[in-house]
């Protein structure tokens, strides 16, 4: 996604001889800023009159690095996340990227239920079967994959999730997309798969990233659907993003053995014009709605460690 941030100025090569030239670049111990100082035959040169050239040969700048400690973005995000109140019993963990700088950051871990969030991950496996085909997704899949994303129909995945062959297709995918700590569900028990929020950000860079085993027509394709789910299920990630700018994917499960509920949401969302994958997963919560608020709270507290930068 092209970020709407506005670009800076550039400053006008013949006012080297009269400012300051700042310089960034990144070492393995931080981000290093360098100065150019103008030497003071340098100011002499008139900047009405004088050529680049002769701006160049008046004389050389003198550098002078220096070392400022990157940013600790887990650290933001911890800190962040001591204001999300997560009821007693509940689980959560998050992870969060910027798409333009690609820092990211996560917070918690352990594997939780998919629920219906590994569609995305089932229709990502089925994009790389028809490429490594050489076909398009038939109309009977395209049919599927619709209702499978925008209306998170349960019948439409139970059929793509038999032609990819179920857990071990899913696995083969996964191998493909770099997710490690996935495991898909016995049988056709896909709700069932067990993922960690690291796997799904690296889902989400595979979708929304240039870097990707998907093509840029599968891409598209899923993004697409992502951008279009049912007005009742906009929720989750999506609410801290600008207006409509978000793609997203929620999950949402009743656990028939304590009557406790799985709530996860994972997306693209821009706020204050800065691109944000998200990915939130929770269980353990006593109810629909107060997981919705879980999670929503913790995907604002992500995504405000990038804020003002």
């Amino acid at each position: 996604m092209e970020s709407s941030r506005a670009r800076r100025r550039r400053v006008p090569l013949l006012c080297i001889a009269l400012a300051a030239l700042v310089v960034v670049g990144g070492t393995a111990a931080g981000t290093v800023y360098v100065q150019a100082q103008a030497h003071p035959r340098e100011a002499a040169v008139s900047s009405s009159s004088a050529t680049p050239s002769e701006v160049a040969a008046s004389g050389e700048a003198s550098v002078e690095p220096v070392t400022r400690p990157t940013v600790d973005r887990a650290a933001l995000l911890a800190d962040a996340m001591e204001s999300v109140s997560v009821p007693d019993g509940a689980e959560l963990s998050v992870a969060v990227l910027d798409m333009e700088s690609g820092e990211s950051a996560a917070f918690g871990d352990g594997s939780f239920d998919t629920a219906s969030i590994v569609k995305v991950d089932v229709l990502a496996a089925l994009l790389l079967q028809a490429q490594d085909a050489g076909r398009e997704l038939t109309s009977a899949e395209k049919t599927y994959a619709t209702a499978m994303i925008e209306n998170s129909d349960n019948a439409s995945t139970s059929a793509l999730w038999e032609t990819i062959g179920r857990a071990e297709g899913l696995a083969a995918a996964n191998e493909r997309l770099g997710l490690t700590a996935t495991e898909g569900g016995e049988g056709m028990l896909w709700g069932l798969t067990q993922t960690t929020a690291a796997d799904q950000l690296t889902l989400l860079q595979q979708v929304f990233g240039d870097d990707s085993e998907l093509s840029e027509a599968s891409r598209a394709y899923l993004r697409g659907l992502m951008g279009r789910i049912a007005v009742d299920q906009r929720w989750g990630v999506s609410a801290v993003a600008d207006g409509s700018q978000w793609a997203l994917k929620n999950g949402w499960l009743p656990r028939s053995t304590t009557g406790l509920w799985d709530i996860n949401s994972i997306g693209r969302v821009t706020v204050d014009g800065r691109d944000c994958l998200v990915a939130v997963l929770s269980d353990g919560n006593a109810t629909k709605a107060e997981g919705v608020a879980l999670v929503e709270a913790a995907a604002r507290a992500a995504v405000s460690v990038f804020a003002g930068d």
